[in-house]
This record gives structure tokens, C-alpha cells and sequence, in this order.
């Protein structure tokens, strides 16, 4: 959990200035901002099933320990990308390449992360290490939003790609002496009957991420557009509500049931959405964003438990991998197209489609609640 919050800490900074950068600092547009935020989690879903069976196959602490390599080249290519400020393409496409590589370390540190603490405990807790380790993934995101925004204030994107790159050489030295988990991996799993048992949780996982997405590129945007400040709070309150609902209510998918949990969570999360979308002032849209994280906090563990259950222990690391591959496919697809939206109606309008793709995610929820259990 140390290693995950230090680790994502190098994202967390970046997800409320990267959309200013982009637009304000190199003067490209929304769709362009849409693209820069939404190339991380593309590359994420690339290299997941590779990060799964790497997992599986080399062992979590390896897993972590090439992803963290991998963010300090990400935070190189945010360097490099500084000294083409003056020609915009250029200095984004290069930016572009460096949340591509960002998007693999990231892959890599939180599927060898969950493997990592699913190893260590039994079934019976698949839920709660899902839950924990996902806090502290947000929790690095709560405190990433003002701190990146401070350090961007003060020091503009130097001071992001400084972080981005001395950061993840810290966090080394907290993994290099933790004992290190032997794999689990005994012969090929088939991947197509991994996909089989998880297809379903891993679509509800998606449409629920659209919300995700629409705060992390563009909530900041609209507060700016609309006069509100300071523009990280509504990315903050969105963290801060995800972090609090995981460390209170974070067994209860192991106790009532992922599908039940998930259904009620998406219903949360759609209202937080649409409030956001009608929202007059920045307090509702603050609220909005409150509520969009309590839905959202445990839909991923309870959509998850019922996809780990459905795969056997040697491929836990390649069923984490592919499940969460379902988040990076939504968040990759859909930023630009979100993007696209905030130039033809508004970026209101981003929040409004948002709120119908979540509703979405209730339907999955509903037919896994009345599905027979798979199994591999």
C-alpha cells in the first residue's frame, strides 16, 4: 500500500495541471487535451495482460520494480518535452509518448501490487485488498491534486516532470528490501477462459469509469471555464469522499456481495454526475463530485470480486491484469471523445453523456446478481 501511494503520487500530481499545460501552456485544444490524458491509460490497456502474466510468471515484486523503472523514463520524456515549448506539436507528441510510458509503469505497479497482497492473503479477503490498495492509489491522487497544482503555480510543468522522475527512484528504495513473493505461475493459463470469466464484470467496470474520466480531464477545465476555485478541489473532494468510502465501507463487498454493492455504488455515482452537469455553482458541482466518488469507490472491488472468483490462483495476476484492462479501454476511448463533446457542446455537455454511460453500468450489475457463477 507504502509503494502504491508513494508510486501514484507521480500521477496524481499531473492529473489537475496536465489539462492547463496542455491548453493554456502550448495552446492545443480540448480534443488534444482529451488525447494527452486518455494516451496513459491506452498504453495501460496494452501492456495489462503483459504485466499479468509477468506477474504471475516473474513474481508481484518484479512486476512493481519494472514499473517503477518505467516512470522514471515517463518523467525523462516530460523533461524533454520542455525544451519544444515553442513548437506545440512536437512538445506533445512527445508528452503523448512520455503518459504512454507512464500508462505501462502503471500497469505494471498496480497489477503486481494487487498480486502482491492477494498472495498474502486468503480468498476470503479478496474484496478488502482490492479495496486497501486502491486507497491508496486515490489517496496519492487526493494529495497529488493540490500539491501538483501548487508545484505548477510556483514552478510550472518543470517542477511536475522533476517529481515524475525522482519520485519513482524513491519508491525503490522502499521496495528493494521487502521480501519478495514466490509466483504462483504453474504452466499457460488459456487466456480466452480468463476473458470468458471476466468479460462481464470487466464492461460494468468500464461504463463506471466514464465518470472517472470525465473528472480526471476535464472537472478542472470547467471549474476555470466557469469561474470556479481553485480549480483541484472538485478532483480532491472526488479522492478525498473514494479514499474515506474505501477505509469505512471497504468489506462490504466481501460480506454482501460484489454485484450488490456495485449496482447500489453506479446509482451513487450517476447522480454525482448529473449533479455535476446541472450544477449552477461550484458548490453543487463540488457535491457533485463528493457523490461521484462514493459511487465509484467500490465498484471496482465488487466488480472484482466476482472476477477473481471466477479465475484460478495461478492466474490471478492475468485475471487482475485483463479486468482492469476494461478501465483502460473506457478511460482511453473515451477521453478524446469527451474531448470532442466539450468542443461541440460544452464541456456541461461531457458530464451529461457521463451520466448515461455510468446508468450503464447498472444494467451489468443487475445480470450479475442473477447470473450462475463461472468459473475457469
Amino acid at each position: 500500500m507504502a509503494v502504491v501511494l508513494i508510486a501514484f503520487l507521480v500521477i496524481g500530481l499531473a492529473l489537475p495541471v496536465l489539462p492547463l499545460h496542455v491548453h493554456q501552456g502550448l495552446g492545443l485544444g480540448t480534443f488534444v487535451v482529451g488525447l494527452v490524458t486518455g494516451s496513459q491509460f491506452a498504453a495501460s490497456l496494452i501492456s495489462r495482460v503483459w504485466s499479468g502474466h509477468y506477474s504471475d510468471s516473474r513474481g508481484a515484486k518484479r512486476a512493481v520494480v519494472a514499473g517503477l523503472a518505467m516512470a522514471v523514463g515517463a518523467g525523462l520524456l516530460y523533461l524533454l518535452s520542455l525544451q519544444f515549448v515553442r513548437a506545440p506539436v512536437a512538445s506533445a507528441t512527445i508528452l503523448l509518448l512520455g503518459r504512454a510510458l507512464l500508462g505501462g509503469a502503471e500497469s505494471f505497479i498496480i497489477t503486481g501490487a494487487l498480486s502482491w497482497g492477494l498472495a498474502l492473503v486468503d480468498a476470503r479477503h479478496t474484496g478488502k485488498v482490492m479495496a486497501w490498495v486502491g486507497t491508496a492509489m486515490y489517496a496519492a491522487f487526493a494529495l497529488g491534486a493540490p500539491l501538483g497544482t501548487a508545484l505548477y503555480a510556483s514552478y510550472g510543468f518543470l517542477a511536475i516532470a522533476l517529481a515524475t522522475t525522482l519520485m519513482p527512484l524513491a519508491t525503490l528504495l522502499l521496495v528493494a528490501p521487502l521480501r519478495r513473493v514466490a509466483p504462483q505461475h504453474r504452466g499457460s493459463p488459456a487466456f480466452t477462459k480468463v476473458i470468458g470469466a471476466i468479460w462481464v464484470p470487466g464492461i460494468g467496470l468500464a461504463f463506471s469509469s466514464i465518470g472517472f474520466g470525465a473528472i480526471t480531464a476535464f472537472i478542472s477545465l470547467l471549474f476555470l471555464d466557469r469561474g470556479w476555485s481553485p480549480a483541484w478541489l472538485a478532483f480532491s473532494a472526488f479522492a478525498a469522499s473514494f479514499m474515506v468510502v474505501r477505509m469505512v465501507f471497504g468489506h462490504l463487498p466481501d460480506r454482501l456481495g460484489g454485484a450488490k454493492v456495485a449496482l447500489v455504488s453506479v446509482l451513487i455515482e450517476a447522480a454525482g454526475q448529473a449533479l455535476i452537469w446541472l450544477a449552477p455553482g461550484a458548490a453543487l458541482a463540488l457535491t457533485g463530485a463528493v457523490l461521484t466518488g462514493v459511487g465509484y469507490s467500490l465498484v471496482y472491488p465488487g466488480l472484482g470480486i466476482e472476477a477473481v472468483q471466477s479465475a484460478p490462483p495461478e492466474s490471478r495476476g492475468l485475471a487482475m491484469g485483463a479486468y482492469t484492462a476494461f478501465l483502460d479501454l473506457a478511460l482511453g476511448v473515451a477521453s478524446p471523445i469527451l474531448g470532442l463533446i466539450a468542443s461541440g457542446a460544452g464541456l456541461g455537455a461531457v458530464f451529461l453523456a457521463s451520466t448515461l454511460v455510468v446508468l450503464g453500468a447498472a444494467a451489468v450489475a443487475v445480470r450479475l446478481l442473477h447470473a450462475p457463477a463461472v468459473t475457469c
